[in-house]
């Protein structure tokens, strides 16, 4: 496939059945499997990563849906990445009043996640990666999109602010404002799109009740993994232990707003989950949310291979804390400042050692605790796109 668009400036490019000739988000979309978004050893993860943090923008417009503010980024050779802002500080913590679907979300959320998922060796979270952008240069003056431009506005402090337009904190009061002109920013690869590797939505068994005053039926029902047990696609397969690599995975990072989660369509329920749209994950430090980890203790299942390497992280010479901080350095944003601040990296170790627990809690009222996912796995088709 070749591109004429170089005059509306987009790269002039041939692109072939050869994997050398295909720009780092195409490679990523290739190499997406029946069981992870990517291989830990793919040297393509690294150039996508990059290619991230550097291309030239072209394009900045509002990115339709969801609740807070999101901008879709357009790079010259057709690759596209999702943008959210720096709303606040990195040490600045969750006021613990703020329920947590009113709660900012935050790009160093974003960034820290990719690495946690990484290093947890689920593969499942969309490469995301730091970056500064101009404010000014790299949206007000090229977005198309008419109802963002015109929330652009120059501060009282003389920096170039933006809202947007979206449900909550989309408002003069609630602005997203360089300093003056440059602005930390998160930039996740976009999937495939939904033409080509379409996904289904699966409302999380263990979603929150999203409301004020009510609590969902399994914050009231100790037995509830019996009924989910029963209930497809959790009464085979690997889904209700997939999920509870999800649940693992919030719990450590504090993450209370999972609703919904997603598979790719082409994989049918034997498959791995996308852990997607992590903005309000490591709010809190000073505190745990144990409810998190609800589907690990009511179901008391867990992958051997998750449970390995949790185990693996516990120890002195791998202390999840200390190998997280090293992962988070490679990351641009790191230069400016560290992107998890030390009592965030603190309490993953301290939530981890909790995990263990509600692991050995298990083991001593349970025989089958331990789902043996070591020995192979069935390939099936090798990717969402080309399957």
């Amino acid at each position: 496939m070749q591109s004429n668009s170089h005059e509306e400036g987009y790269d002039k490019v041939t692109w072939t059945t050869d994997v050398e000739t295909h720009p780092p988000w195409l490679r990523f979309h290739l190499g997406i499997s029946r069981w992870e978004l990517y291989n830990r050893k793919d040297p393509n993860l690294a150039q996508l990563t990059h290619y991230l943090a550097t291309q030239h923008i072209l394009g900045s417009v509002q990115k339709k849906g969801g609740t807070q503010l999101k901008l879709l980024i357009s790079f010259p050779n057709y690759g596209q990445a999702l943008l959210k802002p720096m709303k606040q500080t990195r040490h600045a913590e969750t006021d613990v009043n703020l329920f947590y679907f009113s709660d900012f979300e935050r790009h160093n959320a974003e960034i820290a996640a990719f690495h946690l998922d990484r290093l947890l060796g689920f593969n499942r979270i969309p490469p995301v990666v730091g970056r500064l952008i101009n404010v000014t240069t790299e949206i007000k003056e090229i977005t198309t999109d008419r109802r963002l431009s015109k929330t652009f506005f120059t501060s009282p402090a003389g920096n170039v602010c933006f809202y947007g337009q979206c449900e909550y904190y989309c408002s003069v009061e609630h602005p997203v404002c360089g300093q003056p002109h440059m602005l930390e920013v998160s930039l996740a690869t976009m999937l495939p799109d939904l033409t080509i590797a379409p996904r289904r939505s699966w409302r999380s068994p263990w979603r929150r009740s999203y409301s004020r005053t009510k609590l969902a039926q399994w914050e009231k029902d100790p037995a509830y993994c019996d009924t989910v047990k029963q209930t497809p696609p959790y009464n085979q397969g690997t889904r209700l232990v997939d999920l509870i690599d999800m649940a693992v995975l919030d719990f450590l990072m504090s993450n209370m707003d999972r609703h919904h989660y997603e598979t790719f369509e082409q994989f049918g329920n034997n498959t791995f989950l996308l852990h997607l749209d992590n903005g309000r994950a490591f709010g809190r430090h000073s505190q745990d949310e144990p409810s998190i980890l609800a589907p690990l203790q009511q179901c008391c299942r867990i992958r051997r291979s998750t449970f390995l390497r949790l185990r693996l992280l516990s120890l002195p010479d791998f202390r999840l804390s200390d190998i997280m901080r090293e992962s988070l350095t490679q990351d641009p944003l790191s230069r400016v400042a560290p992107l998890l601040s030390e009592p965030h990296l603190s309490a993953l170790d301290r939530r981890l050692a909790k995990v263990l627990q509600v692991v050995q809690t298990c083991q001593e009222k349970h025989d089958d605790v331990i789902y043996n996912d070591i020995e192979g796995h069935d390939q099936g088709p090798r990717s969402a796109v080309t399957a």
